[in-house]
């Protein structure tokens, strides 16, 4: 591994009205000293535009001294874009966080996920590639690279598909997806092989595992379900409750992330005399799977909690158990020893803990009073 200091570089990050992306940036405005962040998001409708914004606020009004912070609204399928901010701003350190997520949505809009997760992806892979035309960065360290030193890319615990064995591992064949979704995110590892080998370009994929926490996606679970709950409406819970996920909290997916951006996986020369690739691909979960049925009972228990639902709600009159969905599988769960062995970090934030935060957020946001 290559080690990569972030102090007085300039990182590019797409998708940083995302959750992910919004949380990245405010860990980097917190620890990096000197730095240059180009964030840029296209603030699709997929869901509510507002907490985008209200994200794209919060960055803009913490620009700690000493960051030069620029937000770019612009789409990663536009290769014209792209390549202009990559031109204009010649990044050292890139992550790609931008993308169509959902499983569900790629079976009734698949175009979405055509231009944003592959095109686009595409799109950066080529930013990446041409920043060091002219450049010979054979005999460099990486931290006097000419161009990019490191793309870090989210993939997703979606490439397991179905697979039977657990905990899923970065070693176990992923070629059988379930949804669209899944296909594409696979799709941008393939990808990422294919220019680490060809143009010595170092890339790390991280497989997130079911993110949450406060300033969310209501399209997931634990935010639609309050969504519901607070409404009166009922909550559906799908194959009749018999799924586990390994929810990982955004603090513990931002921390892993970080750690990564700091650790290129480094470069060598293969039999063939080509460069072998410096690829790298990890698990970020929580390492600890819960049953539908248990998240659903310490969800209610933090709603209570936090005053946002009274201690007497009829919760089983509020809950309808239902077959599974199309593209969904029964089970995911993360095997991260690579994670720990490589960058000695493994999420810590428990399901109850990390529900307790989003409850609280959720009030204070929503001002329930």
């Amino acid at each position: 591994m290559e080690r990569i200091v972030l102090d007085n570089k300039t990182i590019f990050i797409t998708g940083v009205a995302g959750f992910i992306g919004f949380n990245l940036v405010k860990r980097l405005f917190k620890d990096v000293k000197g730095a240059t962040v180009i964030g840029i998001d296209n603030l699709n409708d997929y869901y509510d535009v507002a907490l985008k914004e209200y994200r794209l606020t919060e960055l803009n009004t913490t620009v700690p001294d000493g960051i030069a912070w620029k937000f770019l609204k612009g789409d990663i399928a536009d290769k014209q874009f792209v390549d202009g901010v990559f031109e204009e701003y010649s990044p050292k350190v890139v992550v790609n966080l931008a993308a169509q997520v959902g499983v569900r949505y790629s079976i009734t809009n698949p175009d979405a996920y055509i231009m944003s997760n592959m095109i686009g992806f595409y799109n950066i892979l080529e930013a990446c590639r041409h920043s060091r035309d002219g450049f010979d960065n054979e005999r460099l360290p990486i931290d006097n690279y000419r161009g990019v030193e490191h793309l870090v890319y989210a993939s997703s615990s979606s490439v397991y598909g179905g697979n039977k064995k657990v905990p899923f591992s970065t070693d176990d064949r992923v070629d059988n997806p379930v949804s669209l979704y899944a296909a594409t995110k696979k799709s941008n590892e393939l990808f990422a092989h294919c220019y680490s080998k060809l143009y010595d370009i170092p890339t790390t994929g991280l497989r997130f595992f079911t993110v949450y926490g406060p300033v969310g996606r209501p399209d997931m679970a634990y935010f639609d379900f309050t969504n519901k709950l607070m409404k009166g409406e009922t909550i559906q819970i799908f194959n009749y409750g018999n799924c586990r996920r390994d929810f990982t909290y955004v603090d513990d997916i931002v921390e892993g992330v970080y750690r990564v951006m700091q650790g290129a996986p480094e470069r060598k020369k293969g039999e063939d005399g080509l460069p072998s690739p410096p690829y790298a691909v990890y698990n970020i979960g929580g390492g600890q799977p819960e049953s539908l049925l248990d998240f659903v009972q310490i969800l209610q228990e933090e709603l209570v909690c936090a005053g946002l639902l009274p201690i007497d709600f009829d919760f089983e009159a509020h809950k309808q158990l239902v077959p599974m969905q199309p593209g969904d599988v029964p089970t995911t769960y993360a095997d991260t020893t690579a994670l720990e062995r490589d960058f000695g970090f493994t999420p810590k934030i428990t399901l109850r803990e990390g529900l307790r935060h989003f409850a609280q957020w959720y009030k204070q946001f929503y001002s329930h009073e």
